[in-house]
């Protein structure tokens, strides 16, 4: 009976904890906001569970404006805001002071283990009484990656992997030819090959490593990544949610256990960052082994991080398991978002035929320049006049954003001003949001590329156009990338994010100069389903996982 008495002791201790802690912060009840369907769960599982990712975020925005009061674990209360101010506040003057939520950052430290996703403090107890000097820690520790990383990912470094975009691209152009001609009714599943294809190019860009994906090489990463987002993420259990919930009350020592648990999910979690490290460690001990000349001809971003690591502080280095990890976030990150916005940019230009047909005249017309020139490939300069293309991708990341939440909590008290002012409970104009240390905030990265005085009164419709008329000027600047939220913003603005925009604009350029796409004939409701990411799901038959069906035809 020791163990069970010792489980309720803990439990009793934890909602002590609790209790205490949200006695001592300020109410956020002057904000108006949904209720809680859970005392336990708040509406966390509400948010994870909805049909169509941001249907809830749009919702509440239309009753309570773009900020508003929700709940989570326990009941406590949390903030929710799409306002560009404070987004603004939050990621970029005061990111350090906002570290990322403990239970979800557990997670990616559980499957992509101590990379620069996860960087922030090595005390992660939300109850210590050093909040006033977690954004230092948090700060010092991101920076620090940061500035290992940052050579890898210069303007000159990422040119050099556009021929491998476009190779990989040819790769799927002749895979879809030959499904193609085998089914009568064109339909391909296009996700599942571009997942392949991102998978390919972010091995040899990454660490000089082939995936074989595309060429169906048997790989068991290449098996788990196809499967891991639908099994471990896609609406969990109430009580798996709860169980996730406790994590932020925990000291670091038990938090460094719970890639123990024995549940199905945690230990695919902890065996795909396993799985990763087998791979990845021979060929870190190769580079490492090296001498710094011998990386100068290497381009792949574990060679140049290895290179700039060696040239640091020995203090301020990156450790074996620190680099593996790097490389595991970049895989993780550069497979999924990639390939998952070019899946929605095919899809809406089937939707949308007449705007695929422009792109792909505009397209075609930069070909006929360069082999005019006597080159055989387009170049950067090539991609970047292509200005229907880049409005589509624009108009594609803000419409159907990947990572359409992010999560934080405020280490010390704090006032968030607000661009957009709201209705309080009692009817007054608030135009900021005084916060105290350990708030929980989720950061509605889909509410925000929703906003209609931010994007226009067609915010809610799929119209690349927008971005020929904004006013750049009159918007708050947050985004890294024409002032949208889907790379993040601030010093955790995402790292490869003129990466994953070379990838996008090469790859669709040559799909979209081959092929048409159309919706299939029985026009299946695609859902936006959350899964920490948003991924497409064939209503009715969710058991397929992620799945975009689209008639694929050789352009006229």
């Amino acid at each position: 009976m020791a163990f069970p008495t010792a489980g309720l002791l803990a439990l009793a201790v934890i909602l002590a904890l609790i209790i205490v802690r949200a006695s001592r912060r300020k109410s956020l009840k002057f904000l108006r906001g949904p209720d809680a369907p859970s005392r336990w769960l708040g509406n966390e599982h509400q948010l994870f569970q909805q049909s169509e990712t941001g249907s809830l975020d749009f919702q509440w925005m239309r009753q309570y404006g773009s900020t508003w009061r929700v709940r989570t674990y326990f009941g406590t209360e949390q903030l929710m805001t799409a306002d560009p101010k404070a987004l603004q506040h939050i990621l970029q003057r005061s990111s350090y002071s906002y570290p990322k939520r403990i239970d979800m950052n557990t997670l990616t430290l559980l499957q992509l283990g101590p990379g620069i996703l996860w960087a922030e403090c090595k005390r992660h107890c939300i109850l210590s009484m050093l909040r006033v000097l977690t954004g230092v820690m948090a700060g010092s520790m991101h920076q620090r990656h940061r500035k290992v990383m940052n050579p890898a990912f210069s303007a000159q470094q990422l040119r050099t992997f556009i021929p491998l975009f476009q190779v990989t691209a040819t790769k799927i152009i002749g895979k879809w030819k030959a499904q193609i001609s085998d089914r009568p009714d064109g339909v391909v599943l296009i996700n599942k090959w571009l997942a392949r294809g991102a998978l390919d190019i972010i091995g040899q860009a990454a660490f000089d490593y082939n995936f074989g994906a595309l060429d169906d090489t048997e790989n068991p990463l290449t098996k788990e990544y196809s499967t891991i987002i639908n099994d471990t993420q896609l609406y969990p259990t109430p009580a798996r949610m709860l169980y996730r919930g406790l994590w932020q009350y925990l000291p670091e020592a038990a938090l460094k256990l719970i890639k123990y648990t024995p549940a199905r999910v945690y230990r695919r979690l902890s065996n795909l960052n396993e799985m990763f490290k087998d791979i990845g460690r021979p060929l870190y001990h190769s580079n490492a082994s090296e001498g710094s000349a011998s990386h100068d001809g290497k381009r792949d971003v574990m060679s140049v991080l290895v290179k700039a690591n060696n040239s640091e502080n020995a203090r301020l280095r990156l450790g074996e398991e620190e680099v593996l990890a790097q490389m595991h976030h970049l895989t993780a990150a550069g497979q999924e978002t990639t390939s998952s916005t070019l899946s929605w940019m095919l899809y809406e230009l089937a939707k949308h035929p007449e705007y695929q047909v422009r792109i792909r005249e505009e397209i075609r017309a930069v070909r006929a320049v360069v082999v005019e020139r006597g080159d055989a490939a387009f170049t950067p300069e090539d991609l970047d006049g292509m200005k229907y293309t880049l409005a589509a991708i624009k108009e594609t990341l803000c419409f159907h954003p990947i990572a359409y939440h992010i999560w934080h909590y405020a280490a010390k008290d704090d006032v968030i001003p607000l661009s957009d002012p709201v209705t309080g409970a009692d009817g007054t104009v608030i135009s900021e949001i005084p916060v105290s240390a350990g708030l929980p905030i989720i950061i509605s990265i889909c509410g925000y590329n929703r906003l209609p005085h931010v994007w226009g009164d067609d915010a809610d419709q799929w119209k690349p156009e927008r971005f020929f008329r904004l006013d750049s000027e009159k918007q708050v600047k947050v985004g890294v990338y024409a002032n949208l939220m889907s790379f993040s913003a601030g010093v955790r603005g995402c790292i490869g994010w003129r990466f994953a925009l070379y990838q996008l604009q090469a790859v669709a350029a040559e799909l979209l100069e081959t092929f048409d796409f159309a919706l299939p004939k029985d026009q299946p409701h695609i859902k936006r389903a959350p899964a920490a990411v948003m991924v497409p799901i064939i209503e009715g038959k969710e058991e397929l996982g992620p799945a975009m069906p689209l008639r694929v035809s050789l352009a006229q």
